[in-house]
């Protein structure tokens, strides 16, 4: 019933920051959720989370090739840490071996840092698409930094119109809601390594014609990854429904699991607007799984 275009997965978890799945667990929670496929994200950057291997995730991929598929992930400054480091004969290497995908591109780094730009351009170049995610800072944090109302976000989309970018993260949409503090862009961590979620409540109405709309409008090579959209949609059920009618061409069903206690907030979402029939069978089916079957045939 779901294509899962974003999850993550450790071949061997560690008990820190948080407790990644193991393959037999991710497994388990997508036959619980009638979860049919997922694409594995490696972590490579190590602000926060400790990084994995693309071959962990090559290799369990190869293992169960009929529910995984593989993305690859580099740092921005490996190889030479400069904004001429030959990323793209690694992407092309990790292309070849069977990887569909970057990312997520998450180094807590500045959206238009030369060494980013880098890894985007040979992305583009070798016929990628990345995942993008992003912070509200360059310290304490993990995610591309940009500004209220994503200026750097869409200059990447316009500098590289022949890169596909799948929009992730909070960042990106609670440019759908109208925001009582700063702090409300996106939670922070602890000294623990614990979020931190804050104590104002997000709220509805859900902003129509915004930021989101006009980017989804403007640029055809930005689609959507819509886990943490889960969080904002219940806030306005009858605009939410409204916006995946529009967008239905352009949006991705994305869990973003990172525990094995993970719920399916964006899968209850479909289900229950189908059920009330706040969207068609066609939209629920081509978000569900329909455009992910189609994009990574």
């Amino acid at each position: 019933m779901f294509f899962d275009i974003h999850a993550h997965v450790y071949r061997k978890p560690v008990p820190f920051v948080v407790q990644f799945c193991s393959p037999d667990e991710l497994l388990h929670v997508y036959d619980k959720y009638n979860i049919e496929k997922g694409c594995l994200l490696p972590i490579v950057s190590s602000e926060i989370y400790l990084p994995q291997a693309n071959e962990d995730i090559l290799e369990i991929a190869a293992a169960h090739p009929d529910r995984f598929i593989p993305f690859c992930n580099i740092d921005p400054r490996c190889l030479t840490n400069t904004c001429t480091a030959p990323l793209d004969t690694v992407l092309q290497y990790y292309k070849d071996k069977g990887c569909k995908g970057v990312g997520e591109i998450m180094p807590n780094m500045d959206s238009e840092d030369p060494r980013v730009l880098n890894l985007l351009a040979c992305a583009e170049k070798v016929g990628l698409p990345v995942t993008w995610d992003g912070s509200d800072r360059t310290y304490g944090d993990f995610g591309l930094c940009d500004q209220r109302g994503l200026p750097s976000f869409e200059r990447i989309l316009q500098w590289f119109p022949n890169l596909t970018v799948f929009a992730h993260g909070p960042i990106f949409w609670r440019e759908m809601i109208e925001l009582d503090s700063a702090a409300q862009r996106k939670p922070v961590f602890d000294k623990k390594g614990e979020y931190i979620f804050g104590n104002q409540p997000l709220h509805g109405p859900l902003i129509r014609n915004g930021v989101v709309q006009k980017l989804f409008r403007a640029y055809p090579n930005l689609l959507g990854e819509l886990s943490e959209a889960a969080t904002i949609f219940p806030l306005d059920e009858d605009y939410g429904a409204e916006f995946l009618t529009e967008f239905q061409d352009r949006l991705f069903f994305g869990s973003d699991i990172c525990t094995k206690e993970c719920t399916m907030d964006m899968a209850t979402i479909l289900l229950k607007w189908r059920a009330e029939k706040r969207i068609t069978e066609e939209v629920f089916y081509k978000v569900a799984k329909g455009n992910a079957e189609k994009f990574f045939a």
